[in-house]
């Protein structure tokens, strides 16, 4: 009687455990939920997403992402103006305001791969390092998801 009861809180503790594992954190600074989409055949470039929480009493700033699947790492925000989605290079530092939190996701902040050395594979992950002004170095992984996923409460039209 009491084996069943061990392997029934052994299974709870490791699926427990490897949620936490998506997570990274440093000093202040948190980061949860990564991932990026599947890439087609012959796609050059792809997108990351993530939530990065600060802690603490001070701002922080995310200085850039290295990651070497990828000629280059941009942080890159899509913005909507008259009917119209743009996406652009973010050049300054990206500033994580004291105890908020700034989200990657679809039409709006993201890491975008450039020019990916070979595609992002379903079920692979893919390392990366973000660079913080008061945290450094955060070594993370993204997780890659189907082509064809929609995080949850995402609408049905893309921004690019």
């Amino acid at each position: 009687m009491t084996f069943p009861r061990l392997a029934i809180a052994a299974l709870v503790l490791a699926v427990h455990g490897s949620a936490w594992a998506d997570d990274y954190k440093k000093g202040d600074i948190e980061i949860e939920d990564l991932w990026v989409r599947a890439t087609a055949p012959g796609q050059p470039n792809g997108g990351g997403y993530m939530e990065i929480e600060n802690h603490g009493k001070a701002a922080d700033e995310l200085l850039a992402v290295k990651s070497d699947v990828a000629q280059t790492v941009e942080i890159h925000e899509t913005r909507d103006a008259n009917g119209m989605s743009t996406m652009r290079k973010v050049d300054a530092p990206l500033t994580i305001p004291p105890g908020g939190e700034v989200k990657f996701a679809p039409g709006g902040y993201h890491v975008m791969f450039v020019k990916l050395k070979q595609a992002f594979k379903e079920g692979t992950e893919i390392p990366a390092t973000l660079t913080f002004r008061q945290a450094g170095d955060v070594p993370v992984v993204f997780k890659v998801k189907p082509l064809t996923y929609k995080p949850h409460g995402m609408s049905g039209h893309m921004a690019h």
